[in-house]
């Protein structure tokens, strides 16, 4: 069975499989099911994962559960934020006020503190440093805020990798990032480097080798991966 067939019934109650009913039970809400095959679900005992036979997971409940990702699954217990392994163990003894999605095998959390920073798959820190924010690794690669308000990227280790700062910064798409400054939006290479000069009011990620863009004059259009203007969309009416 691909897990990607089975969808939630209209009313969140159950899973369907070829619109038909995977179970006999009936909870006040269901999430999707991720691999290895668990979801989660609330029901008068708690929050906790089913299997696709719609039998619990283990005995444990919590505050709440979310979908597993590299087979750890972040939940909120009475004393804070941490990861399960499927069989409901937790994978570490720490608690936080926020924790992420495990993603290539690393999960930025949130510390009692109110600082960011990522861990690894047994919940130690990745490195020494704490940041404003972190966001999910992508092909070894993160955004943070640095405590001076600024983005930048560092990768597993923490380390900075191209020592180029930003009010805004998003993760890298195939080789390139959307970055921000006083003056507007832009993309940037690996080396942290405009690929053009213009900006934008708002671009999106490269797809396949075009952006859209919004200019401030309103105009919306299309750029290629060198910056030039291919397509216009849509010009807004004086």
């Amino acid at each position: 069975m691909d897990l990607k067939d089975i969808i939630i019934a209209s009313d969140e109650s159950h899973h369907l499989y070829k619109r038909k009913p995977m179970y006999s039970q009936r909870f006040r809400k269901v999430l999707k099911f991720h691999p290895p095959g668990f979801a989660p679900v609330y029901d008068d005992t708690g929050t906790y994962h089913i299997r696709m036979d719609g039998t619990p997971a283990y005995r444990k409940r919590f505050i709440a559960t979310f979908g597993f990702y590299y087979s750890l699954a972040a939940v909120i217990t009475q004393n804070g934020w941490t990861h399960i392994n499927p069989s409901g163990e937790y994978v570490y003894n720490e608690r936080h006020s926020w924790v992420g999605n495990y993603q290539y095998g690393y999960c930025a959390i949130r510390d009692k503190k109110g600082y960011y920073f990522h861990i690894d798959m047994q919940g130690s820190p990745l490195y020494s440093e704490k940041h404003l924010y972190a966001g999910d690794f992508r092909d070894g690669i993160a955004v943070v805020r640095l405590k001076n308000g600024l983005c930048t990227h560092i990768d597993p280790q923490g380390k900075i990798i191209h020592n180029k700062m930003f009010e805004d910064l998003d993760v890298y798409h195939k080789g390139f990032a959307r970055a921000h400054e006083r003056n507007g939006w832009f993309h940037i290479d690996v080396n942290g480097n405009p690929v053009y000069t213009e900006k934008y009011l708002m671009v999106e990620p490269f797809y396949n080798g075009q952006s859209l863009v919004h200019r401030y004059n309103g105009e919306v259009g299309v750029i290629n991966e060198q910056g030039k203007w291919i397509h216009t969309v849509w010009i807004k009416e004086k």
